[in-house]
């Protein structure tokens, strides 16, 4: 791994000897015009890991190189990237909101990057490794006019934020926006950035995410509001700390865990006509109506989001979050829009996923599956496969589905694609 680093460190310096010159275009352009100082966290660790992306940087040293960059980002003085207060604004009203103009202050975060990648090309660091886990994931536009679902996967959350707790943490999440895509970006841009700042983290991960959801959702109004926006999103987020497993969510996206080819149920989606949330939202003085499906107030199809601030609060931003301790036997955890599992039942999950593995290795179906290709090209196709399959299943959403693999793909092999039972599968 220091190998493949030193060498992409070596290719970065070579089209990046420098600071950027003033005046010359972005190497990557920023997600927004002008940023708070809260949402720069979020905004320089996107654009970050984006630009290295793009350029084949391995994802743990992607992280670092990140971190550090906005560590130091972060100790300069950013008042002459704040923009002029605009006209007409009501102290009395509301506390201004400091902005910062975004290409002037994340030029600075990409220097600031940069001279990382020059000091770490001169001296590598040492770096303790990451727990690794395969991650399949695709996602469609579908028949829809636009793509509006929103995806990220974060193998390497201690290293982004600099937590040093001693166990290893890996965040994946899937957002589904309606109404425009601006709230899953900024959920996927700013949930995780939230998480990580949440002091019962470590000890009360529910309540940390809970909070880190209703923080985002706060973020977004203020957004919103300033740029007019009036897009919402659902969203399912899980953390991986060492063997706990939990799960964070808002709306109809869902994620499921797959245990020795069988699945078992981590949570029960948000949707209008569950009766808790058919009793909340009229107790609240809204009302469930069926216009084609359930809706809120005759509106959204979802009771809880983060945005939809016209339907607030029937339409709640109060997420819920589910614990659960792995136990060394698990296969897989899948995460999904409610694109996926309009079509797909879960029970269904476990002997679509084996055969799209067995497919994967043996696509000609004439002989012992084996893993000639790599494990990363072979899960790859995995995610691919459950998208076809709901398409062909009659979904005309975006679609995205992920799947993070809990155990060596080879054991999964071992399973018998017809019955979903573990066959002789050496157990983790």
């Amino acid at each position: 791994m220091e190998e493949e680093a030193r060498s992409f460190l070596g290719s970065f310096v070579e089209e990046f000897p420098a600071a950027l010159e003033d005046g010359s275009p972005l190497p990557v352009s920023p997600l927004s015009r002008k940023v708070t100082l809260e949402e720069l966290h979020g905004e320089s660790l996107e654009l970050g890991l984006r630009l290295l992306a793009a350029r084949g940087a391995p994802a743990g040293l992607s992280a670092l190189l990140c971190q550090a960059a906005l560590s130091q980002l972060l100790q300069n003085d950013l008042s002459p990237f704040h923009c002029a207060q605009e006209a007409g604004h009501n102290q009395e009203e509301e506390q201004p909101v400091v902005l910062l103009q975004s290409d002037a202050v994340q030029r600075l975060f990409l220097t600031k990057l940069i001279e990382v990648t020059l000091a770490w090309h001169q001296d590598f660091p040492k770096h303790p490794p990451s727990r690794f886990l395969h991650c399949s994931v695709h996602a469609i536009k579908n028949t829809r006019r636009k793509m509006e679902d929103k995806h990220l996967a974060l193998a390497e959350f201690n290293q982004l934020f600099g937590i040093q707790s001693g166990v290893d943490c890996a965040y994946y999440a899937v957002f589904d926006g309606h109404g425009g895509v601006d709230a899953a970006t900024y959920a996927a841009t700013h949930l995780h950035v939230a998480l990580s700042k949440q002091e019962t983290l470590q000890s009360d991960t529910a309540t940390a995410f809970k909070s880190a959801f209703k923080h985002t959702d706060d973020m977004f109004r203020g957004k919103a509001k300033r740029e007019r926006l009036r897009s919402g999103t659902t969203g399912v987020a899980v953390l991986i700390q060492g063997q706990q497993l939990s799960v964070a969510w808002l709306g109809d996206s869902q994620a499921i865990l797959v245990r020795e080819g069988q699945a078992i149920t981590l949570m029960e989606p948000h949707k209008p006509d569950r009766e808790d949330e058919k009793q909340r939202i009229e107790e609240l003085g809204g009302c469930i109506t069926f216009m084609g499906c359930w809706r809120v107030n005759g509106t959204y199809a979802v009771s809880r989001a983060i945005g939809d601030f016209d339907q607030k609060p029937y339409v709640s931003g109060d997420a819920d979050c589910s614990t659960t301790q792995l136990l060394g036997d698990e296969d897989y955890v899948l995460l999904a829009c409610d694109g996926f599992f309009d079509a797909v039942k879960p029970s269904e999950v476990p002997h679509l996923v084996l055969d799209a593995l067995h497919q994967s290795v043996d696509p000609e179906g004439g002989g012992d599956a084996t893993l000639e290709q790599s494990e990363d090209t072979v899960g790859l196709r995995v995610a691919q496969q459950l998208v076809s399959h709901a398409k062909a299943a009659g979904s005309s959403d975006n679609i995205t589905v992920m799947l993070v693999f809990l155990r060596p793909l080879k054991q999964l092999l071992a399973q018998n694609s017809s019955t979903g039972t573990a066959q002789d599968a050496p157990q983790q």
